[in-house]
């Protein structure tokens, strides 16, 4: 695969950034009568959900899609890679997979392409095909980003039984204080901004908690800013990534830590967590949804525009969404209605069918499944989260 390298003025990205929301735009644009090479980042670990499927699309298309080339990076780091590229007239990237942290981050920083209403004609009807719960979270995304996969996530509690014993598993946020207090630097989760059971586990907790407002992280949150404090205590660091934490769940370093469906599934699938791991759920939780969004940053030029909207319009078929479930990275995993376990490759059907978790139909239909934070109180709360609670004690 060839890595793409493009040049564009400031005055062209300015001028692509004024584009009408109207007319042909609205309708869609034409496609581009020489393929071109596209540059994929992902910053969610989503690859692992879509690759497969875009590859089939660009062996589908050659007269679309000469190349793609397939990077990764974190999501913090993101946002100011593409500001400087775009401040320099040189766009290295053309398509962002991305969580709600970086889809939040660019918003507030202005970075991506307005897809929607724009470019409806270029894409399905999206309250025709998503599921009700994908629906609110692509309401989230304000018509920059295209959900492409979902999952309802956590918090859930996951501790290794030969550490702890059933009946110290934390049934409320008390417990699970008390047994961090009670084994220190035995519970660890990962930094919010970079971690979706991180984040997921700081929005679960107004809820848990009864805060006043589980929206508004900087007027609403005094429980759990408290809670989070006082938890800190008891957490030796706080690594930058959930991969890195599950890590050291599985070498046992860890006994508890919090997690998600997929982050319950996949480690154990990849034998980075032993298969014995246990999940629990605490008194009253509510979930708290998340998704990837498929995002393009300003700048990208009409011809590669038209052909990742065209993807995207595939992504979303049952056909692609079938390669979401994976190994239960992001389970369930496709946005889309109509898309059940057997339409899945067989060794996603095996792995699911091996480390799922039978409770989790039940959770995921008796319990609420709330929205995240909206972007600008997201980005509020990981910077509060970082000055307050443990941007002192991070760790590669």
């Amino acid at each position: 695969m060839i890595r793409l390298n493009r040049r564009q003025t400031l005055a062209g990205l300015a001028s692509m950034a004024a584009l009408p929301a109207t007319g042909a735009f609205a309708q869609g644009l034409a496609l581009p009568t020489a393929p071109v090479a596209l540059s994929v980042i992902d910053v969610a670990g989503n690859l692992a959900l879509t690759q497969k499927a875009m590859e089939a699309y660009a062996a589908k298309n050659p007269n679309l899609v000469s190349a793609i080339t397939f990077n990764k990076a974190t999501a913090p780091e993101l946002p100011g890679k593409l500001l400087a590229e775009q401040a320099a007239g040189r766009l290295d990237i053309d398509f962002v997979l991305s969580g709600t942290d970086a889809l939040s981050a660019g918003i507030t920083q202005n970075i991506w392409t307005k897809l929607l209403p724009d470019y409806a004609g270029s894409l399905p009807d999206l309250d025709s095909v998503y599921l009700d719960a994908a629906k609110n979270m692509q309401a989230l995304s304000q018509g920059f980003g295209v959900v492409v996969t979902y999952y309802p996530s956590g918090p859930l509690i996951e501790y290794m039984p030969d550490q702890v014993a059933e009946a110290d598993v934390p049934r409320n946020t008390d417990q699970l204080l008390a047994w961090a207090k009670a084994n220190p630097n035995k519970f660890l989760y990962a930094r919010p901004a970079n971690s979706g059971p991180g984040r997921t586990f700081m929005m679960g907790l107004p809820y848990l908690l009864g805060d006043s407002d589980p929206k508004d992280p900087v007027k609403g949150w005094d429980k759990t800013w408290a809670y989070l404090k006082e938890l800190g205590q008891y957490i030796e660091y706080y690594p930058t990534g959930t991969g890195a934490l599950f890590k050291e769940v599985g070498e046992g370093t860890r006994a508890m830590t919090v997690t998600t469906t997929g982050w319950d599934i996949n480690p154990r699938v990849l034998g980075t967590v032993p298969e014995e791991a246990k999940v629990g759920k605490l008194d009253g939780f509510h979930w708290v949804a998340d998704a990837h969004y498929m995002l393009v940053p300003k700048g990208v030029g009409n011809d590669k525009l038209a052909v990742l909207l065209d993807l995207m319009k595939y992504m979303l078929t049952p056909e692609a969404q079938a390669y979401t479930y994976d190994e239960g990275y992001f389970y369930p995993g496709p946005a889309v209605k109509d898309v059940p376990l057997s339409m899945a490759p067989q060794d996603s059907q095996d792995a699911i069918n091996r480390f799922g978790r039978p409770e989790y139909a039940d959770w995921i239909a008796n319990n609420p499944i709330e929205t995240p934070l909206q972007p600008d109180d997201m980005v509020a709360a990981f910077k509060i989260w970082d000055e307050q609670v443990g941007g002192s004690q991070i760790q590669q």
